[in-house]
Formats: C-alpha cells, structure tokens, sequence
C-alpha cells in the first residue's frame, strides 16, 4: 500500500460523490457478486478443497503450527537424504517482505545486491504483503529469479499496473481502476515452472506465504503458496495468480479479487484485498510462540519495510480535503511503523536475531507519480547498492535506537 495512493482516492471519491452521485444514481448498477461465506463457516470454506492452502492469522494457532512440524519433517527428511546431520541443525532464515507499491523497487534491488554481496542465505520461510507479495516468489526462489524481480520493477509503468475508470466508478464500480494489465505482468512471471519450482521446496520443508485481506469477514489470511503449488490441482496456477493480484489490491483503488469456495456442497465467493489493510508486512503470528519450541536452533529474521521510516514533513493546507488526506497519510505511516515494532517484539521474545532494511532519509530521487519508471530505477539502483555494500540491515528499529548521552 502506498500513503498517497489512499490520499489521492480520497479526494477522488468526495468529488465524484458530489459531482456525480445525483445525477447518475439510478441509472448504473454495481458489479454482482456470488454469497458471501456464512460468518459461522468462515473457516471451514476451503479453495479448491486444500485444508492447508490457507490460515487467519487471527484464528487457532494449531493449523500453523502443525504445518509447522510437517515442514520441520520435510526438512530432515531432506537433510538424511543428502547425508547431512540431523542431529546438529543448521542455522534458519526468514524474510519478511512489507507492501508500498513502487517503493517495492527498493526490495526487488536490495535482494540481487544481497547476493552480489556473497552473503545472501537460503530461508527457511518467506513471508509477503501487497507488492512485497510480488517480491516474495523471486526472494524465495533464489539468485537465478534476481533478473526477472529486476525486470519486474525496473519496467513498470503505470499502464503496467492499472487502467483508470471514470469518476463514477467511485460510486459504481468496485474499483477507481482496472487491474487487467497487473495481471498479465503476474500472468507472465508467476508461470506453471515457478509454481513447479515453489512446489519442489515446499517438499524439502519451506514455506512461502502471502498475506490478504478477508473483506467479508475483516479478517487476515495467510496463503501457504507451497501447499497449493505441490496439491497438483489443476486450479492452483489460476489460485496463485489470484492471490499475488489480491494481496496488491489497494482498497478502492485497485479491484479486489473474488475467491470461489464450497461449503457443504454450496458454492460462495470471497472478496479480498491488499493484505496491508490489516497488516503491512508479517513475520508469523505472535501467537506462534517459536521460543518455546522443544527444538532449538539458530534463527535469524530479516525484515524489508519498503517505505521510509522517518516523518514525511509537509505544510497542509487548511482545506477539510487536504486536513483528511493528510491525516489518512498519517495514520498508514504509523500503521508502518508499528508493524515493524510488532515484529521486533516478537523476535525478541523468541530470542530470534533481528534485522531491518528500510528506504533511508539519503534517498532523494524525485518523483513525478505513482509507478514512475525513473523514480523505481533510481530507487531499485539505491536498494542493490544497500545489499552489495552490506549497509542494509539495522539491529534495531530506529524509534528504539538509544540516545547518547548529551545528544540533542
């Protein structure tokens, strides 16, 4: 999700509703749906029939932690296979990528310079949200996908990403623009051989998970992309594209995605969007408490904010647009920041190594719009050189840094 992406539908939607709203009320018709899932068969609805393709985040932790142990499994059945011990474990490594709409240029470049750099791990899981969901795939799938992630954001522009509606489709649509165009970009990379590719490691015990939005039932899902990679359905290519378009799609902005599931023989729909509109970027859920796990081992987390962390200074005009716009800007800032902390918390409790790359206060290339070609180079550019150079990772979030004594 982007700040001034919401900033600007905002004032979007006031205008058309003013503009437009009496004059075209009655004559237009919303776009239908199927039923939305009963609220008590929330869980029980499954894509494609997978039990595990997906988890709430908010939900019972016992799901999660026994896919888990199935990965853990799948992981030393892998290690006996290639006759490495079992006894003392190697090291893991997450990666949890952030949402931020072209800022995730930063992300796609941070990763191959990581690898230019020589130190780039393999993870254990890795996690996305919104166009860190796009990020995750290429991350999870190694160095051979760096070229394709560089293409990806290297590449876009905005008639790569969306095709504007009119204003009345703020009142009449389900979205301010069409997305048709973003997925054919994810059509083209997010092919049968990647997913065939996710399904072979999901069978030596990693995991990729995206992260959406449960609309209807205003609840976080996790999508364990691996599992329906390896479920062989003939669906799960046209499920994973779905779910890589829905965790980017910025409510209102962008079209939300429909899901179709199957209750006791009853056929529904879901709606979902961008994953960031409850959380910006996921570790695993606290309630996982790995800490307390009966198998100890190494465990370093890497977290990517594809955003800046410091304060966006901008005199705001005394307008009740500008006032609302700039607050809505505010509020996803900190919603930012404090998914950061949340994930610093956690590591800490669970005495996992933390480590956290953001868009620094050094970065000044301009700007001319969203999805700006120049702009995502320069930006892509400057998250290669943080990851070749080793610079890219802070220890702690910078709201927690100590302050040396006598500093101003």
């Amino acid at each position: 999700m982007i700040a001034g992406e919401y900033v600007k539908l905002r004032k979007v939607l006031i205008f058309a509703a003013l503009s437009f709203g009496v004059l075209l009320l009655g004559a237009c018709s919303i776009p239908e749906r199927g039923p939305g899932v009963p609220q008590a068969d929330t869980a029980r609805a499954l894509p494609l029939g997978i039990a595990n393709a997906r988890f709430f985040a908010d939900g019972d932790p016992g799901a999660m932690i026994e896919e888990g142990t199935r990965a853990f499994e799948r992981e030393l059945a892998t290690l006996r296979a290639e006759g490495k011990s079992t006894t003392r474990l190697p090291p893991v490594y997450y990666l949890a990528v952030s949402g931020g709409g072209d800022n995730g240029a930063f992300g796609a470049g941070l990763m191959p310079g990581w690898t230019a750099l020589g130190t780039r791990p393999e993870f254990k899981m890795v996690t996305g949200v919104s166009t860190g969901a796009l990020i995750a795939p290429f991350a999870f799938l190694g160095p051979d996908y760096d070229d394709a992630l560089r293409d990806v954001y290297t590449n876009m522009t905005p008639d790569k990403v969306f095709r504007a509606r009119g204003l009345a489709a703020a009142l009449f649509d389900d979205a301010m623009a069409d997305t048709g165009p973003l997925s054919q970009v994810i059509s083209t990379y997010a092919d049968q051989k990647m997913l065939d590719a996710i399904a072979r490691e999901y069978q030596q015990g990693r995991l990729l998970l995206i992260g959406t939005t449960h609309l209807d039932a205003q609840r976080p899902v996790i999508w364990n992309i691996g599992a329906i990679a390896a479920s062989g359905h003939p669906g799960a290519l046209d499920l994973f594209r779905k779910i890589l378009r829905a965790s980017a799609a910025i409510p209102g902005l962008f079209q939300p995605v429909l899901f179709d599931v199957e209750v006791d023989g009853k056929k529904y729909q879901e709606m979902h969007v961008d994953g960031g509109a409850i959380a910006q970027l996921f570790l695993y859920p606290p309630s996982l408490n790995i800490g307390t796990a009966a198998i100890r081992r190494e465990r370093h987390a890497y977290i990517i904010r594809n955003a800046r962390l410091d304060p966006d200074y901008a005199a705001s005009e005394r307008r009740t647009i500008s006032i609302a716009g700039r607050a809505i800007n505010t509020m996803l800032a900190a919603s930012g920041q404090n998914d950061v902390l949340r994930t610093y918390f956690v590591t800490q409790r669970d005495g996992v190594d933390y480590n956290l790359a953001y868009i620094g206060a050094d970065f000044s290339a301009p700007k001319a719009g969203e999805f700006d070609q120049s702009y995502m180079r320069a930006l892509y550019a400057y998250g290669f050189q943080e990851g070749k150079d080793g610079r890219a990772w802070h220890k702690v979030p910078p709201g927690l840094r100590p302050v040396t004594a006598g500093a101003r």
